[in-house]
């Protein structure tokens, strides 16, 4: 039989029971769909770390990140050796008209701040207007799409951590370098900050979060790391410095449990459908019973039954993959939309692409492994009798 002929028959025996077919299709759509989806948002959740530079560490409080540092300690830091520069930033943690409007605040230093983040990508124009406005902001591209946003709107701020309502003049936004750089943040001027700190709580001046220190040699950022901490040994505000990818994974590890929960679903959905896919086959092979009989009495080996049914298993596996793959990014793209700025970035990857291919092939291949050894190993005479 040629090929030609051999793909006619198993497309043919696919489409035989259409609303079985249809059913088991529509499954394997939704479950590789929502594998994509889920995966997705685990690797969303890394994207901070992930997007992380080898070339910047960290220093926050060794206590905890809640505690401030000195501003002082920013001149010692930058004397050490290994240290390229130095930036800082605070934590302004302000709400946006509601709460559920949650995306990164920093007020920064921003021409040192800057200068260790190549990948914000910003208008020279714009950041001229910036430098000049204290009162000015700079907003990643998310931020303006997701709030409608653009260069010139005054953006207020309900302070939490520092009360009161603060107008911002949005003077830039600023785009990513690449396609998973985070541009889900908000940036201000330190100085505008501390100025109305040191009118309404003069304790809390000249206290910023965290420095942001840049290195000469990538490789040595264990060893700079552990100079900077012996600086502020037994000093009243005591460092933690680390790689910028370890000091974003404190964060996602502060919510490991949900993330691996989102990875057990996502691979349970599979298995779920597996199962689904193996009943599939194995209802077809039975009411098939004697046509393979049938071939094997006009000269059709075992292998060509295999064939059959290993090919029937593949074609609805791998069209339904085909679908739920394609489907997936209109999916993402509006679940993306609907959370709005709480994901760094939410973009499917070709790692989860190439996951989403290489299942739907492996449950093609696995439910038809049973069904297939059994059609091939059934008698003639049982077979045909079966008929009647």
């Amino acid at each position: 039989m040629g090929s030609r002929y051999f793909l006619k028959l198993i497309f043919r025996n696919a489409l035989r029971q259409r609303l079985r077919a249809a059913l088991t299709l529509v499954g394997l759509v939704i479950a590789v769909m929502a594998f994509g989806l889920l995966q997705t948002i685990v690797q969303a959740w890394y994207a901070g770390a992930d997007g992380a530079s080898v070339n910047r560490l960290v220093t926050r409080n060794a206590i905890s990140l809640v505690f401030p540092l000195p501003l002082n300690y920013r001149d010692k830091i930058r004397q050490t050796e290994g240290v390229s520069a130095v930036s800082y930033a605070s934590w302004f943690g302000g709400v946006y008209i509601t709460e559920k409007n949650f995306f990164p605040q920093f007020a920064v230093e921003p021409i040192s701040y800057f200068s260790l983040y190549p990948e914000y990508r910003i208008e020279e124009s714009q950041m001229r207007e910036f430098l000049h406005d204290r009162h000015g902001a700079v907003i990643g591209r998310r931020v303006a799409d997701v709030y409608g946003l653009k260069v010139g709107d005054v953006m207020p701020l309900r302070g939490t951590i520092y009360p009161g309502t603060w107008n911002f003049v949005i003077r830039a936004i600023y785009d990513g370098a690449q396609p998973s750089t985070d541009t889900s943040q908000f940036f201000f001027h330190w100085e505008y900050l501390n100025e109305t700190v040191k009118k309404t709580i003069p304790r809390r001046a000249n206290q910023i979060g965290v420095y942001v220190i840049g290195l000469r040699d990538a490789s040595s950022g264990a060893v700079v790391a552990q100079r900077i901490d012996r600086g502020f040994e037994n000093s009243l505000a005591e460092t933690l410095t680390e790689t910028e990818k370890a000091f974003q994974l404190g964060f996602v590890s502060m919510t490991e449990a949900i993330v691996v929960a989102i990875r057990i679903v996502s691979f349970l959905v599979i298995f779920i459908i597996l199962a689904v896919m193996a009943n599939t086959m194995a209802m077809t092979a039975r009411e098939r019973v004697a046509e393979y009989a049938t071939f094997k009495a006009l000269g059709f080996g075992p292998r060509f039954v295999m064939s059959l049914i290993a090919g029937e298993s593949l074609l609805l596996s791998l069209l339904g993959g085909a679908i739920g793959i394609a489907l997936t990014y209109p999916l993402a793209r509006e679940f993306g939309l609907a959370m709005g700025t709480l994901f760094k970035s939410f973009t499917v990857s070709s790692e989860t692409i190439g996951l989403q291919a290489g299942i739907s092939l492996l449950l093609g291949v696995v439910a038809a492994i049973v069904p297939a050894i059994r059609a091939a190993q059934g008698s003639i005479v049982d077979g045909l009798r079966h008929m009647g």
